[in-house]
């Protein structure tokens, strides 16, 4: 095992021009993993054999094992030799984190309280080695926005492509550069205030923004969901400048945007989770196509797309839906498979809150934050199994990854569930990160990319 030296750089870059091209073919090859959950928002790669057991203590199946200063949720992302992963380093100490499942502080509303100056900072890591290519200090100040105690201040993943690596950091800015770390292009969009809805002082209540940007071809797809003023907006991804900016009837959401090809009207639409408006929206211009209101008040899982059906959930306050939307659905719908065209199936209860579901092969997955494991016929919305995972002492945050026949469930202790794919549950290995993991990891060429409390981990090979 290698550990990656760290050379730490203050300075903010200057500007510089660098060429840009539209993404290649041959970035969904499994070498690439470019934004949150890969290609495609899928969470699955194939094409590679994945490992079933590691030991960090015994150094077996462990490739290396970065250290990366500061606190940040954010997963990290792949493109060809190279790893980018962001992160919020508090120059006053070390940041305090509330995140063990049941634990003092989990789940509460409360924010944290002043942490004083900031440096957000982007690094990028040689995927064979883990050693620090280069590291960038995108802003450097006193967040605009207080964060959940269970949060950071760099939620957001970041998304690439073969020339560019968009990094987000919500009130902190949308910062690009290229792979070599010289600074493209920044855009203030403000203050981004997510936190808790249905408040009358919901001004107290800063909880930190989540949603990761989406680079498709030519532009970066942001999905502003906060308290005042949300939007969902398009930017040219060679200069930052706006292509479209949609206004939306929205309260604060976590959700990542994902963008299908087709649509109804034959174009690529954007589609996003929401509780007053969900749905599909022009790639092109930013218009609705479909869209749907209703479920949990507070949407956090990404939309996930297979078999021709949009699987969207959500599960706080007293909506708990799993629905699976026809992506030929046009107009306002709803939940109600009965009375809908455009809805192929609906589980009122099944919803779940933090984590994005999964569909590997014919089935859709479903973890929950306690860690009750849900499979189901991703078509039919049939139930195969529920199974807890662990004792149900830990929670789970992060999002599942799957590739070679497997699934792994990464809890907020660091224990990673290795589950056997398909209509029986099968557990095939329980491996330790040693440290606590709130992320989604990546899955690039072999390697499993964790992005834990203090590294950067490479399992496999």
């Amino acid at each position: 095992m290698r550990d990656g030296s760290i050379v730490l750089t203050t300075a903010i870059v200057v500007l510089s021009v660098g060429s840009l091209t539209q993404r290649p073919a041959g970035a969904h090859d499994g070498t690439s993993w470019p934004s949150f959950r890969g290609p495609g928002a899928s969470g699955v790669v194939e094409g590679a054999a994945l490992p079933e057991e590691w030991d960090l203590d015994a150094d077996v199946n462990v490739s290396w094992r970065t250290p990366i200063p500061g606190l940040g949720h954010s997963s990290p992302v792949v493109w060809g030799g190279r790893v980018f992963v962001t992160t919020a380093v508090r120059l006053g100490g070390e940041s305090e984190l509330s995140s063990l499942y049941g634990s003092p502080g989990y789940g509460a509303d409360r924010s944290m309280q002043e942490e004083g100056e900031h440096s957000f900072r982007v690094f990028c890591l040689d995927r064979e080695t883990g050693e620090v290519l280069w590291e960038r200090e995108a802003h450097r100040g006193a967040p605009a926005i207080k964060r959940h105690v269970k949060s950071s201040h760099a939620n957001p993943t970041p998304a690439c492509d073969a020339e560019r690596v968009v990094v987000f950091f919500a009130s902190e800015g949308l910062h690009c550069y290229d792979h070599d770390g010289e600074f493209l292009w920044s855009r203030d969009l403000g203050r981004l205030d997510s936190g808790a809805p249905d408040l009358d002082d919901w001004k107290s209540y800063e909880w930190g923004y989540a949603s990761s940007p989406v680079l498709h071809d030519d532009r970066v797809i942001i999905q502003c969901d906060v308290q005042e003023q949300s939007y969902l907006a398009a930017f040219d991804a060679t200069d930052g400048s706006d292509v479209w900016r949609t206004d939306r009837d929205e309260r604060p959401t976590w959700g990542t945007p994902t963008v299908h090809e087709m649509s109804a009207s034959g174009r690529p639409q954007v589609i996003v989770n929401g509780y007053q408006h969900g749905g599909g929206y022009d790639l092109e211009t930013g218009d609705p196509i479909w869209w749907f209101s209703g479920g949990g008040d507070s949407p956090v899982p990404t939309p996930v797309i297979s078999h021709g059906l949009v699987f969207l959930t959500s599960a706080h306050g007293r909506g708990h839906p799993l629905t699976a939307f026809r992506v030929t659905a046009e107009g306002e719908l709803r939940r109600d498979a009965a009375s809908s065209e455009h809805v192929e199936w609906n589980l009122p209860r099944r919803g779940i809150y933090m984590q994005t579901p999964i569909v590997y092969g014919d089935l859709l997955y479903c973890c929950s934050d306690g860690g009750i494991l849900s499979c189901y016929d991703a078509r039919t919305g049939e139930e195969m199994y529920r199974q807890r995972l662990g004792l149900g002492r830990a929670g789970f945050s992060g999002s599942a990854v799957a590739g070679d026949g497997k699934l792994y469930f990464t809890s907020e202790t660091g224990r990673v569930f290795v589950v056997k794919a398909g209509p029986e549950y099968e557990l095939v290995a329980a491996n330790e990160l040693g440290e606590t993991c709130l992320s989604t990891p990546a899955v690039a060429d072999g390697l499993l990319l964790f992005r834990t409390r203090h590294h950067v981990v490479a399992v496999g090979r």
